[in-house]
């Protein structure tokens, strides 16, 4: 590795990844005052539901919904000590919640939640979903589904992956007041492109004209549910304008992926941490690492046009799994991409997946990952930390199955809070001995 005559723009923390656990990491570094720089290719958090599970189904297998993710999370450590929420208290989880919770508030972005139990939300296929916190636009849908109350379920014309109809087909036995239609918005051709509909309701005439265009369709609901795609900056004001001019309870339902709330999260989280100080180098890509003789990190990254090196004290890697390109399969096994790290798997490819394609547990391929210690460092097989300023985070981590467990967001944001909070010992230790 040796010396390196690079110049180099200087950090104390680097995160690589740009997804929710990226997102919130760069969050907490920068609230703790370091000077941070978040690195990678966007895109990954395009795909978020704009939902925030913490723990929605334990054990993984009995299909058993938690209403309560708390006492979840208590049975979950007991039954999984390898699970990465272990590494945190629940008091320490709940304040990583709700540190990026009011951040989420405060750049415009505001989520309804209960302080012990989880939620339902409707979903675009017409079951119910099992989540933590949801952004105020779909809280009242939670409780216009649970209470059954009369409501209009509208889709638009144009718009895939979406459909009023088969969500109140589906329902129908369940929910009698439940009735669909279909609307045309005035000025639409073809396919709608959510991104481009979400911000052309920024202006009020806009708004105006999709209220008069869904007036008609109305009769004696007392709610309306329509798809997550009500603007990007201001849906809230764009909600409210809805309901004063059609005269209902006005809530959001969430769209299949990609999807207008990920925008969302992206933009606010941007936004937010662009007044904190956090230096961006999206669409870039991690291109080489090294250690430097003082033990400090070198990072190469490109976009393609030119090449930036960037110095660290500490590195965490939140790149994701397979679809952030964090972890890699060839034929015979699963790599880290970025610093060859060790993962964890099953011993052979023939033991990645069961026969039974939709098996209740899950594959032991969505079990391996990278394995951490209590500070979530990456270690090897002796257990013992691979560097001492190097941390991991998210959904790359092993001893998880974050989908089937529905503690997507919760994990990202608390593995988040924890490589932070180890990294924020590791610069003191090396500030303390300079």
């Amino acid at each position: 590795m040796g010396s390196h005559p690079i110049s180099a723009t200087e950090k104390d923390l680097v995160v690589i990844g740009t997804g929710m656990t990226g997102m919130a990491a760069a969050l907490f570094a920068a609230r703790q005052g370091f000077d941070t720089a978040q690195v990678g290719i966007m895109g990954q958090i395009n795909f978020a539901s704009g939902l925030i599970d913490l723990l929605g189904v334990h054990p993984v297998g009995s299909d058993r919904i938690r209403s309560d993710p708390w006492t979840a999370l208590g049975e979950l450590a007991a039954d999984e000590p390898g699970h990465p929420y272990t590494r945190l208290t629940q008091d320490q989880i709940r304040l990583a919640l709700e540190t990026v919770l009011d951040f989420l508030a405060s750049a415009g972005l505001p989520y309804h939640c209960e302080s012990a139990a989880n939620q339902f939300v409707l979903t675009p296929v017409g079951t119910r979903k099992v989540t933590f916190a949801v952004p105020r636009s779909m809280a009242p849908g939670v409780r216009v589904m649970a209470d059954r109350k009369p409501c209009l379920i509208i889709d638009f014309k144009g718009l895939k992956g979406f459909s009023a109809a088969q969500i109140a087909g589906r329902l129908k036995d369940q929910w009698t007041g439940l009735r669909a239609a279909r609307v045309r918005i005035p000025g639409t051709r073809g396919e709608i492109n959510t991104e481009n509909f979400a911000r052309s309701l920024e202006p009020e005439q806009n708004r105006r004209e999709l209220a008069a265009a869904i007036k008609p369709c109305l009769k004696d609901e007392a709610a309306l549910g329509v798809p997550a795609i009500l603007g990007v900056h201001r849906t809230g004001q764009i909600v409210a304008d809805l309901e004063h001019w059609l005269g209902v309870e006005v809530f959001e339902i969430p769209t299949m992926l990609p999807a207008v709330t990920g925008l969302r999260l992206r933009e606010s989280f941007e936004s937010g941490l662009r007044t904190l100080g956090v230096q961006f180098f999206h669409q870039h890509k991690v291109e080489a690492v090294s250690r430097r003789s003082d033990g400090s990190w070198l990072l190469t990254v490109g976009d393609g046009d030119g090449k930036n090196h960037l110095g660290a004290k500490c590195v965490i890697l939140a790149s994701g799994r397979f679809l952030g390109n964090g972890l890699y399969a060839d034929r015979t096994r699963i790599r880290e991409t970025i610093f060859d790290l060790p993962v964890r798997q099953p011993a052979g490819r023939s033991d990645w997946h069961r026969k039974d394609l939709l098996h209740l547990k899950g594959h032991p391929v969505n079990r391996a990952g990278l394995a951490t210690d209590m500070h979530f460092r990456p270690v090897g097989i002796s257990g013992m930390p691979l560097h001492d300023n190097l941390f991991a985070a998210g959904s790359i981590l092993a001893d998880q199955d974050w989908m089937r467990q529905k503690c997507g967001s919760g994990l990202a944001i608390a593995t988040a809070f924890g490589a932070v909070r180890g990294a924020a010992a590791t610069i003191a230790q090396g500030d303390a001995e300079k």
